[in-house]
C-alpha cells in the first residue's frame, strides 16, 4: 500500500484488476454502492493503465467527488521497489503499477492482492463475517488465496501468504504425473489444474472436445458422461488441495469465489470429499468443522475489498 490521504473523502473506490475483466466500483462510506463499471482487460501493461484510470474518473463523475482508491492486482508489490511481481497477468510483473497510477491519477492509491482484497471483503460483511480465521479462494482464470485473521490480512514475510495455486496438486494419481505446465515454469501447480482454462483444458485432453467451461458444466448436469467424468475430477481435486491447506491453517471458513465457484453444489461437494483427506477426519463422531461457503458478494467480493483498503474515516 501507499500513501496517505490529505482529506476525508465520502467516497471509495474499488479496482479489481482481473485476468479478463477489470471491474470499479463507488462505495459510500456506510458501504451503499454508488456506481459500478466494468471493461474487458487488456493485455498491455499501459493499455491497463489506461483502463484503470479511466474506470476512476468515471466512478469519480458518478459519485461527483473524487474518492480514494484501492486496487486489487493479481500479484504482489514489492515494498523496497514498488514493483509488482508473482502476476498471473505477466505484463504487470516488474512494473510500478502503484506509482504510475499515483502519477495519472494524482492521488494516493493503495495496492493488495486481489485474493486478499476478496477474503477481506467475505470476512467483513459476507458469508465468513465473524469468522476468526477465513481462507478466501479465487478459482478463475488464475488460482489464488488469501487468509484474514480477526478482520485483517495476513500477508507473510514474503508477501505470498495463500499463493495455494502455486503449491503442487496433493496426492497425484498416476495418470496426472507429471502434471501440466505452469505460467510460473513449474509442472503440477493446483493453478493448472483448478482454474478455467485448466478445467477446459482437462475436458479437451480425456473427450477430445474443446468447449467452455459453463457447457461442460450444462453438460454434465444433462448426465453426458464425459462431462460428468471431468466435473468429478474437478471436485476431487479441489477436494483434496483444501484437505491439504486445512492441514497447515485449520480455518474456520473456506469462501469459495472467482469464476468456477458459480458451479452448482462447488461447495458441498467440496466439503463431503475432505474426510477422505483430511488429517485423522471422517469418524462421524468428529465432523470436518471447517465450512466451505460461496463467497455472499460473489463476482463483486474483490472489488469491495479494494474499497475497503482505505478505512470508513481516513
Amino acid at each position: 500500500m501507499t500513501g496517505a490521504h490529505a482529506v476525508t473523502p465520502s467516497v471509495r473506490i474499488g479496482i479489481d484488476l482481473g485476468g479478463t475483466k477489470i471491474e470499479g466500483i463507488a462505495l459510500s462510506l456506510a458501504d451503499e454502492e454508488i456506481a459500478r463499471r466494468r471493461v474487458t482487460t487488456p493485455r498491455d501493461y499501459v493499455a491497463s493503465l489506461d483502463a484503470i484510470v479511466g474506470l476512476v474518473r468515471e466512478l469519480d463523475c458518478a459519485a461527483d467527488e473524487a474518492g480514494t482508491v484501492g486496487v486489487g492486482i493479481p500479484g504482489t508489490v514489492v515494498p523496497q521497489t514498488g514493483l509488482v511481481k508473482n502476476a498471473n497477468s505477466v505484463w504487470l510483473n516488474g512494473r510500478p503499477l502503484g506509482r504510475d497510477l499515483e502519477e495519472r491519477l494524482d492521488r494516493p492509491v493503495r495496492l493488495m492482492n486481489d485474493a486478499n482484497c476478496f477474503a477481506l471483503s467475505e470476512a467483513t460483511d459476507g458469508a465468513a463475517a465473524g469468522a476468526h480465521v477465513v481462507f478466501g479462494v479465487i478459482l478463475g482464470t488464475g488460482v489464488g488465496g488469501g487468509i484474514v485473521v480477526d478482520g485483517r490480512c495476513l500477508l507473510g514475510a514474503n508477501l505470498i501468504a495463500g499463493e495455494w495455486g502455486h503449491n503442487p496438486l496433493p496426492w497425484l494419481r498416476s495418470d496426472e504425473w507429471p502434471g501440466p505446465l505452469c505460467y510460473c515454469g513449474k509442472r503440477g501447480c493446483v493453478e493448472a489444474w483448478l482454474s478455467g482454462p485448466a478445467f477446459e483444458r482437462d475436458h479437451a485432453e480425456h473427450t477430445g472436445l474443446t468447449l467452455p467451461g459453463r457447457e461442460i458444466v450444462r453438460a454434465a448436469a444433462d448426465a453426458d458422461p464425459g462431462a460428468s467424468a471431468t466435473l468429478a475430477r474437478y471436485h476431487d481435486r479441489l477436494g483434496r488441495v483444501l484437505a491439504s491447506l486445512i492441514n497447515v491453517l485449520d480455518p474456520d471458513v473456506v469462501v469459495l469465489g472467482g469464476g468456477m465457484s458459480n458451479i452448482a453444489g462447488l461447495p458441498d461437494a467440496a466439503h463431503a470429499l475432505l474426510p477422505r483427506y483430511l488429517f485423522a477426519a471422517g469418524a462421524s463422531s468428529d465432523p470436518v468443522r471447517t465450512r466451505v461457503v460461496r463467497a455472499a458478494h460473489g463476482d463483486s467480493s474483490g472489488v469491495r475489498g479494494a474499497a475497503r483498503l482505505w478505512p470508513a474515516s481516513v
